[in-house]
């Protein structure tokens, strides 16, 4: 699992399992371009955990699709190429339908989906089209248990990450041919600050129990099976959707 001067864009990375994704690449020799949108002092602490380098901050608002675009161009012009995308960057939030107005109802599902599934497959598109003139690349996609098991009290994060896995496995059939492969890591509950109050608080004890590890994933262990999903060897698994959930939920 080595990426030396691989050029690896990595969204949503200032943090938590991003921050993890983009330091184990790094120590494995890549060159890694940190996505942020708005966290500039989180991103460049990240940036400074770093070995190697030279590495690169860039700054987008994953939803809006010209961004995306800047930010690719960005990464290329500055690094040279872009070998391996990872779609890690997302939202979350609660919109329970019983207790949500239907105008809060309305724009829960265009910003979660704008972020987690419209601007992962805008960031899929800009990054593909450069991957298609190198002849190489692969597209890592960071999508859910809850694509799954479903999401009672958000599902509109849940249809995000489902509507993430038939994104990847449908541009896993099609890059192929050009030497572009794709596949998706699903987690369950991860250490990170977002679920760090959940954890915290009365449901930690139950969210811990869901696994029969009775703990919840490192964002350490998300970012290992982006890696090696990502690295030479892997590449008959282009299509595949990778549960990192403990056991916590199993499908066959």
């Amino acid at each position: 699992m080595r990426f030396d001067d691989q050029v690896i864009l990595v969204t949503g990375g200032s943090r938590g399992i991003g921050r993890a994704i983009a330091i184990q690449f790094a120590a494995r020799g890549g060159r890694v371009a940190v996505h942020y949108h708005q966290n500039r002092a989180a991103a460049a602490a990240t940036l400074t955990l770093l070995p190697g380098g030279p590495h690169l901050l860039v700054q987008a608002d994953i939803a809006d699709a010209t961004a995306v675009a800047a930010m690719i161009t960005t990464v290329v012009n500055q690094m040279g190429r872009l070998d391996i995308l990872v779609n890690n960057a997302g939202v979350y939030a609660d919109h329970p339908l019983a207790e949500t107005d239907y105008e809060t109802w309305q724009a829960a599902w265009q910003y979660i989906l704008g972020a987690n599934l419209i601007g992962a497959a805008n960031a899929a598109y800009c990054a593909g089209q450069q991957m298609i003139r190198q002849g190489y690349g692969r597209i890592i996609n960071v999508s859910s248990r809850g694509a799954f098991r479903g999401e009672p009290t958000a599902p509109a994060y849940g249809a995000s990450k489902a509507g993430m896995n038939a994104m990847g496995q449908s541009l896993a059939k099609y890059l192929a041919p050009y030497n572009v492969f794709v596949a998706t890591v699903a987690p369950g509950w991860v250490e990170t600050d977002m679920a760090a109050d959940y954890l915290a608080g009365p449901e930690g004890d139950a969210i811990r129990g869901q696994s029969p590890l009775n703990r919840i994933a490192k964002p350490e262990e998300v970012a290992y099976a982006v890696l090696f999903l990502a690295s030479a060897g892997a590449e008959f698994m282009t299509g595949a959707i990778l549960d990192v959930n403990g056991a916590s939920y199993l499908r066959s």
